[in-house]
């Protein structure tokens, strides 16, 4: 599994809304849901997000996705001040839930808002999330747009389904969504995957991060000398290839200790280290904690 994948893999929506109500203009919605990522696309009509000091337009198929967990707001008037509405995605106590439209084309005008937010709590995807920018725009004319289109007719038929059959509808538009950005973005890492070289050394790295890797076995797994493998993965990732792989591995433990009944010494063999002391050892020099400190007690 490669990085990208990681991240997509723990991209599951819960409680998606496929539709909100038929929203007139001059209305505001600000997301206080605290998500990692807050999937937003108009289906029909336009609006404007409001993240930070940016003004954001989206016209009808645009799809945004924006990183949280801070609030933002969606307006169908950028120039309109009014109250912004508080509404969650998925009906969270202390704001409104967004609700399904009605099917049929909205009478009137106005815009028709398709929304998702999605909870990564797991660290390993977490670490890209960092390198995400605040708000990712991908353009109507991308891979999206199919699925968008299928999306809008069935809206307008009323055929969306039951709840579950939406948020996988609305995972496979953030997958697409999440691919077209990085595929027109190439953020630094993101280019070091399709390298001839570094690309199958990360490859085995996220596969068997367990693995007793040296510098050695991951310069002969490349087909390069040692000196090649170490300049060319820092020059692309920014990283030295077993400072990376360090990483990797205390980003895995991270995740693996947060799980009931885990331990210190299961942990550690799990990510590649002979005994608890030395795991321990690297954990705290890496993240400043002791991992017995993280560990969860079975039952919790």
């Amino acid at each position: 599994m490669d990085p990208l994948d990681e991240l997509l893999y723990a991209v599951r929506a819960n409680g998606a809304v496929l539709g909100t109500p038929v929203l007139p203009t001059g209305s505001a919605l600000r997301f206080t849901d605290a998500a990692a990522l807050t999937l937003c696309t108009p289906l029909r009509g336009e609006g404007w997000l409001l993240v930070d000091d940016q003004t954001i337009h989206l016209k009808p198929g645009d799809t945004a996705v924006v990183r949280g967990p801070a609030p933002f707001v969606f307006t169908t008037d950028p120039t309109a001040t009014p109250d912004p509405i508080d509404v969650t995605c998925d009906g969270t106590v202390g704001a409104t839930p967004l609700r399904p439209a009605d099917a049929g084309p909205a009478a009137g005008g106005g815009t028709v808002l398709l929304a998702g937010a999605y909870y990564i709590r797991q660290q390993l995807p977490r670490r890209l999330l960092h390198a995400l920018p605040p708000v990712m725009i991908v353009e109507d004319d991308y891979d999206c747009a199919p699925l968008l289109a299928y999306l809008e007719d069935n809206l307008a038929a009323g055929k969306l389904g039951r709840q579950v059959s939406l948020d996988r509808l609305l995972d496979w538009l953030m997958v697409c969504t999440l691919r077209d950005w990085f595929d027109l973005n190439s953020p630094r890492w993101y280019t070091a995957l399709s390298d001839d070289v570094i690309g199958p050394v990360l490859q085995a790295m996220h596969s068997s991060p367990a693995a007793p890797w040296t510098l050695a076995s991951l310069a002969e797994h490349a087909n390069v000398s040692r000196t090649t493998l170490a300049r060319r993965f820092t020059d692309l990732t920014g990283e030295s290839p077993l400072g990376y792989l360090t990483d990797l591995r205390m980003t895995l433990a991270a995740d693996l200790l947060a799980e009931p009944g885990a331990s210190v010494a299961a942990v550690a063999r799990r990510i590649g280290y002979a005994d608890a002391y030395s795991f321990s050892t690297a954990f705290k020099r890496e993240r400043g904690v002791s991992p017995s400190n993280l560990s969860q007690p079975a039952g919790v």
